[in-house]
């Protein structure tokens, strides 16, 4: 009976033993308050490309320089751009007088010059009314032959017409020019206005500016080859923020939130440590990338998070293998960069 008792209770505890090893092998020790992901370095690439069409006259930077925001990288050759923004430069000069010549009106030296052509007009009229009724007597008593009648007729006619044509000459210049001309020179001064500044951008595209601190990951063109905005000529990661792009399971999802501060170690040089910060969480699970994943995770729901990283010293690099350490028990990182997706 005492055997059969001793049996018993080996067994029973045989089997909490069995419990108890089966338990911490899936809650460690060291889990309880630290929690370890894997993943690896994403850093941003940007295709930089010359917004024109011309020949490169220089290029500034190589590979693996680092450059900063508002660096003159490239230039084109930009003497085609430079004489078309001096010919709508003087079109626009020119349709400016066009537009105050039409604003001005007739200058008071042309009125008074057409006034005077008035008068003369008015003489002449006169002189050929008197030409015509005394060859018109002079027909009715057969002193003056029928022709020279209807000859003095027309040029009394003539000079009518005369009046009357520098007479209507004179009103219009009195009156000026009318306000649809005026709006239509307006409006084509606009459109040279708008033609230079076109002019002028298309010259300030010539120049090939770092959008942001970087460093010039490739140089795909040369001076002397045809750029295009379909063709970039750079190159550029940009290091203003780096992040390791990790993978949290579903059942310890709830255990950390944006803000919190982790560390980030690499196998390069395990003995440094990096500090950063979660700055986004997936709202969406996703299967366990292929890159990380093992046969015990194959199927397991994740959610990428992003932890920003501080690399002062540049020397992460892009798709390179990390470690994030984060600290439950620790809070946000108040000196950590803004978080964000």
């Amino acid at each position: 009976m005492n055997r059969r008792l001793i049996t018993i209770a080996v067994l029973v505890a045989a089997a909490a033993a069995g419990s108890w090893l089966l338990w911490r092998s899936q809650h460690p020790v060291g889990n309880t308050h630290t929690l370890r992901l894997y993943g690896n370095i994403d850093i941003r690439e940007v295709n930089l490309a010359f917004n024109g069409n011309q020949r490169i006259a220089r290029l500034l930077v190589d590979e693996g320089q680092q450059v900063h925001k508002g660096q003159v990288l490239g230039e084109l050759d930009t003497r085609y751009l430079t004489a078309d923004v001096e010919q709508a430069r003087a079109q626009l000069a020119a349709q400016q007088q066009v537009l105050a010549a039409l604003r001005a009106g007739s200058r008071p030296q042309e009125i008074r010059q057409l006034r005077a052509n008035v008068d003369a007009a008015k003489v002449d009229l006169t002189n050929a009314r008197s030409s015509y009724r005394r060859l018109r007597d002079l027909a009715q008593r057969n002193l003056a032959s029928v022709q020279q009648r209807d000859d003095a007729r027309t040029a009394m006619d003539t000079a009518q017409a005369r009046l009357e044509a520098v007479q209507q000459t004179l009103s219009l210049a009195v009156e000026g020019p009318r306000k649809e001309d005026i709006a239509a020179a307006a409006d084509t001064l606009k459109a040279r206005e708008a033609a230079l500044d076109l002019a002028r951008h298309a010259l300030s595209d010539a120049v090939l500016a770092a959008p942001a601190d970087g460093i010039i990951r490739d140089r795909i063109l040369e001076p002397g080859d045809m750029a295009s905005p379909q063709q970039p000529v750079y190159t550029l990661a940009l290091t203003d923020r780096i992040w390791v792009r990790a993978y949290v399971s579903e059942t310890d999802l709830g255990r950390i939130r944006p803000g919190m501060a982790a560390t980030v170690t690499t196998d390069s040089d395990p003995g440094r440590r990096y500090h950063g910060t979660i700055g986004y969480i997936s709202p969406t699970a996703e299967f366990t990338p292929k890159s990380i994943e093992t046969p015990e995770v194959r199927t397991t729901l994740v959610y990428q998070l992003r932890v920003y990283v501080r690399d002062a010293d540049n020397q992460l690099r892009l798709g390179m293998p990390a470690t994030v350490h984060i600290d439950l028990d620790r809070g946000a990182d108040d000196g950590a960069h803004a978080t964000g997706g």
